[in-house]
């Protein structure tokens, strides 16, 4: 009263609002912390919130998760090899006894340069039988492969090596169990057509699937 040189209600008012100020604390808020347009891409990652200064001058910052993600596992590929090692060691071997009695077998890869380099030309057959199989299907099956005239060619002839593989080792395993020294002359002549069909169908593909034109895509 003798400060303000008011009169006792105004005093007591005035104590009153200067008390309940200084009882009130100060509310933090949670504010959003975005970084600059030039820095933002395709892919936004999650919603950062940072907390006002402490009194030691530190920033809070809070990471907040996106709703109604699930993680994504990736799926494992191990399982492929313990499946690919004895089918490997099958057609390995029922090529390559297919290929002995069909006349494949041990032959001096430079003669009269290196004479004693030798190759056995049986394991021309499961290499290049099974590997054209494997390539056509990655074809067949890849998303990259856009026309659907390098589909169908990958498709058909992946299938029809997966048939020709199944035929020859069922042809080997029953003249193996028959004791058959050499092989009938049709089955001969079928296996030692199979490296020319095979470098055929590979040359083909790759031609294929590297002179799609954009016309192609489109249609």
């Amino acid at each position: 009263m003798t400060e303000f040189k008011v009169g006792a209600p105004k005093a007591s008012a005035l104590l009153a609002a200067l008390s309940d100020d200084t009882k009130t604390e100060p509310v933090r808020k949670l504010h959003a912390v975005t970084e600059p347009a030039a820095s933002e891409g395709p892919e936004s990652g999650p919603e950062v919130l940072a907390e006002p200064a402490d009194d030691d001058g530190d920033a809070q910052v809070i990471e907040a998760a996106d709703p109604g993600t699930t993680p994504r596992r990736a799926i494992k590929l191990w399982p492929v090899l313990l499946l690919a090692l004895p089918a490997f060691v099958a057609v390995w071997s029922g090529w390559v006894g297919l290929g002995r009695l069909t006349g494949f077998g041990p032959i001096q890869l430079l003669p009269g340069i290196w004479d004693h380099l030798t190759i056995n030309s049986a394991i021309t057959l499961p290499i290049g039988v099974e590997t054209y199989a494997a390539f056509a299907l990655r074809v067949w099956l890849s998303p990259v492969t856009r026309t659907h005239r390098v589909r169908s060619f990958a498709k058909w002839s992946a299938l029809g090596s997966l048939v020709l593989g199944m035929v020859g080792q069922v042809a080997y395993h029953l003249m193996s169990a028959a004791d058959v020294e050499r092989a009938p002359w049709p089955v001969t002549t079928l296996v030692a057509c199979l490296p020319v069909v095979v470098l055929g169908c590979g040359a083909a593909l790759a031609h294929l699937v590297r002179d799609t034109t954009d016309q192609e895509v489109n249609d």
